[in-house]
């Protein structure tokens, strides 16, 4: 069994992980550019969220452009939001099999890593997890997303090899990840709930299993994160062989906590832009209450967001989440 997965079924209390490091620049004064482009003000943000809330877990920023700009890809800046990837590196076959894979601590993938490495030097000693995206999720950024999922039905030959290229370069990070301290890594694999259940084995779960196989062990869990995904998809999800799943406001909790065995961990599923972003906090704390009530029998339910906690979510609806996980209060500000 995983440190992770230990971690959850043996606690005898409730456990809550947000995808949450930006709401932590309310506390540092730092900018989402500073986030994504320097470890130093990533770690300050993960860290204030830490000592905020004592959590057992830590976590890297999630930033799917990361890795699509290693490849190449053009990367759309602007003040106040994430970045994201923007147009079609690959159009055609022949692209695809020239394509290079781009070596791990290129461009800003060296941020992450280096994120990871400090955290792991926190002396509460925390689980860290890094984070990634997934090989389809990845593939569909270097062809457009848009086109990805057409051409899974019109070039399947193309798409196979970019995520051919795209599972082996995110093993190497992946691999990365663990050397510099991590017990896991949360990889997001959005776009594969865009396609059929079919479609997810075959462009996804298969490849995912590969890093799977590369990395997961006693010490390290992938934790696979799919926030697209529906109970439909359950099957084809579940054959990726990881012992971890996140998932998002679209998936039917009760159906997925049925369908994992016991040893499997599933964490989710409020929704992050709905409910910690614009709802109140009373309205939080009984979403979440509502959540752990429905599965309070289930050892291996993690309550979480749905999805990465946007910028500019209230503190105080963060509070009220880990208030009803039955988590200490928040310290206050001046502590962190």
């Amino acid at each position: 069994m995983s440190t992770f997965n230990r971690l959850i079924l043996e606690s005898a209390s409730r456990r809550a992980m947000p995808i949450a490091v930006y709401p932590g620049l309310a506390l540092t004064g730092a900018s989402i550019q500073d986030v994504v482009t320097d470890p130093a003000a990533q770690f300050a943000a993960s860290v204030a969220l830490h000592e905020r809330y004592q959590t057992t877990i830590v976590l890297s920023a999630m930033d799917l452009s990361v890795e699509a700009e290693a490849f190449g890809c053009t990367i759309h800046w602007a003040e106040n939001e994430i970045p994201t990837a923007i147009g079609s590196l690959v159009t055609h076959l022949d692209q695809a099999k020239t394509l290079a894979v781009p070596a791990v601590g290129s461009k800003r993938t060296g941020v992450y890593l280096e994120t990871v490495t400090r955290l792991t030097r926190l002396p509460a000693k925390p689980l860290v997890l890094g984070g990634c995206i997934g090989p389809f999720s990845l593939a569909g950024r270097l062809t457009g997303l848009s086109e990805a999922c057409g051409m899974t039905l019109l070039e399947p030959e193309l798409m196979h090899v970019l995520i051919e290229k795209s599972a082996r370069f995110l093993i190497a990070y992946a691999q990365a990840f663990k050397s510099a301290g991590a017990d896991g890594l949360i990889m997001a694999e959005p776009a594969a709930g865009l396609l059929s259940p079919r479609g997810v084995a075959e462009f996804s779960s298969a490849y995912v299993r590969r890093i799977v196989e590369a990395v997961d062990d006693d010490r390290f869990t992938l934790i696979l994160h799919n926030c697209a995904a529906k109970p439909v998809h359950l099957p084809a999800v579940f054959e990726s062989g990881a012992r971890a799943f996140h998932f998002g406001a679209a998936m039917d909790l009760a159906a997925a906590l049925a369908q994992a065995p016991a040893e499997k961990v599933v964490c989710g599923n409020l929704d992050p832009s709905a409910v910690f972003l614009q709802a109140t906090p009373g309205q939080v704390a009984e979403q979440a209450s509502q959540l752990l009530r429905s599965h309070a029998g289930r050892r291996n339910f993690v309550l979480s967001s749905g999805c990465d906690v946007p910028p500019g979510t209230p503190l105080a609806n963060l509070d009220a989440f880990f208030a009803a996980a039955s988590f200490s209060p928040p310290r206050s500000s001046a502590a962190v």
